[in-house]
């Protein structure tokens, strides 16, 4: 009971603290209006008329530098803003029915498959119950074959299929034509043809001549990010203009054949996936915008070929193996997540967490090095996280650094098993998981989280401009009432 009442109190300490920080200069206002107030109801009529009377006698060139000044400054305050960035809306792709993989199929296709030894086999089939991953995710029609079909053709067939399907939704749901794009950026990061993916949407949908396209290649699955950033750069010297993003990972030409036990767990995780995003600076779109863009953090850490080499099995006090993940990779992950969060703090905390952190901070570099750092609440910044699903090892770290509740990850959670690590296009699929769930309202902050190759950690923050409706379609309209569900630590099958 005594353990419980300090409990309570210290939650009304914090409470406290946090109202007073917050609204420290609102508390300092209030007394200095008081003041104010007495002060000119102490004053008399006759002192009022004498102040009133000595403003207006200044001279006309006083007030004409004057309104100058005021005009000059309010210019340059508003040229020198930002150009906003609205997202209208998105559309995921949803693969068909035919390309649905139950676990017993991908586990008879690796054992009729003559590329992995019976070890192989058996590895994959233990990353595939401790992945997190449910029976309805997708791989390409390609991938199904026996031998696979892993050709330059077969490639472009899942590439058309994805970016087509997802393109052609987001038209419908938006009204957007081909003719008005004015930026178009494709970010898919192992498959990069010649001519581009760009090259390829332009030609179908026949887009302007000057249109701006960016093929983006090589990023891993941080690169959706990358290109909202690189969207947003354009936006702001660009004014009066429309971008559309897609991000993809096509599976086809990617998948191992071999029996290297750090190669085969992209063939066990990654699926199909994709979307396509419009954003745009024109200020007609604001009324029907979903989001505005508000921040896009970017960070990079350095990694060699031995932390990618992140595979490896071991054993618990019980004799029993498990799947793990090289530390190296996970603490090289955990020093770019660090770098963000560091950087994206000040921009979004409130004053009493950034009071905290630097305290703590200034301690660690005076006092005591051995004091933990402090891990900033970032419940407070944000309503909702969509944390890459690159992996439940993934999602469960960033929910205990981040000291997040099983509601805050359930999206990445509930993405990861019903399609699978989609890679860069996975952050709008668990978007549209909150959407369906009818959880977005107006004012709520959304922070999306992405790793990648490199090491990078990319974060953007997004604010709701409206009350999203739950959608009657899109990627979970069938699947939705289901969720969530209870994924277990191991599935046997």
């Amino acid at each position: 009971m005594t353990q419980f009442s300090s409990s309570v109190k210290l939650k009304y300490v914090k409470l406290g603290y946090q109202h007073l920080v917050n609204h420290f200069l609102s508390i300092l206002l209030v007394p200095a209006i008081l003041a104010a107030a007495l002060e000119v109801a102490r004053l008399g009529p006759t002192e009022l008329l004498s102040i009133s009377r000595s403003i207006f006698e200044l001279d006309l060139l006083h007030l004409l530098c004057s309104s100058f000044l005021i005009i000059f400054v309010a210019t340059l305050y508003f040229m020198s803003r930002p150009r906003p960035v609205y997202l209208v809306d998105y559309a995921c792709f949803k693969p068909p029915f035919d390309c649905r993989v139950p676990f017993a199929s991908f586990m008879e296709h690796c054992r009729l498959s003559p590329f992995f030894n019976e070890t192989s086999v058996k590895f994959q089939m233990r990353i595939l119950e401790r992945s997190g991953l449910g029976e309805e995710t997708y791989l390409p029609p390609a991938n199904r074959y026996l031998p696979p079909r892993l050709t330059m053709d077969a490639a472009r067939k899942e590439a058309e299929l994805v970016i087509f399907s997802a393109l052609e939704d987001l038209f419908q749901r938006t009204g957007l034509r081909p003719k008005d794009i004015d930026i178009l950026i494709v970010n898919c990061s192992l498959f990069s043809p010649t001519p581009s993916l760009s090259a390829m949407v332009i030609n179908k949908y026949k887009l302007r001549s000057n249109v701006r396209s960016f093929n983006l290649s090589g990023m891993g699955c941080s690169a959706g990010l990358i290109s909202v950033d690189l969207a947003r750069n354009l936006l702001q010297v660009h004014p009066n203009s429309n971008a559309v993003v897609v991000s993809t990972e096509i599976i086809t030409p990617n998948y191992y054949r071999g029996n290297e036990r750090h190669m085969l767990l992209p063939n066990c995780l990654f699926r199909m996936g994709g979307a396509a995003i419009f954003l745009s600076n024109r200020r007609e779109e604001s009324g029907r915008a979903k989001y505005k863009l508000v921040h896009v953090v970017r960070t990079n850490k350095g990694a060699d070929d031995k932390a990618y080499r992140c595979v490896y099995e071991e054993e618990d006090s019980e004799g029993k193996r498990g799947i793990c993940l090289s530390k190296d990779l996970m603490a090289i992950a955990g020093e770019a997540l660090k770098s963000n969060i560091t950087t994206m703090g000040p921009l979004v905390l409130p004053a009493s967490e950034q009071l905290l952190f630097l305290l703590t901070l200034i301690g660690r570099k005076i006092i005591n090095r051995s004091w933990k750092p402090y891990i900033p609440d970032f419940k407070l910044a944000f309503e909702h996280f969509c944390i890459h699903a690159g992996g439940r090892a993934v999602i469960d770290e960033l929910q205990k650094n981040l000291q997040l509740s099983a509601e805050h990850v359930e999206a990445s959670r509930m993405t990861l098993h019903r399609f699978g690590n989609t890679s860069s296009s996975s952050l709008w699929y668990e978007l549209s998981y909150i959407e369906s769930k009818g959880r977005m309202r107006r004012g709520d902050r959304v922070w999306q989280i992405g790793f990648g190759s490199g090491f990078k950690c990319n974060s953007a923050v997004w604010k709701c401009l409206k009350t999203v409706k739950t959608p009657v379609d899109g990627p979970w309209s069938s699947t939705i009432h289901r969720y969530p569900v209870d994924i277990p630590d191991i599935v046997k099958f």
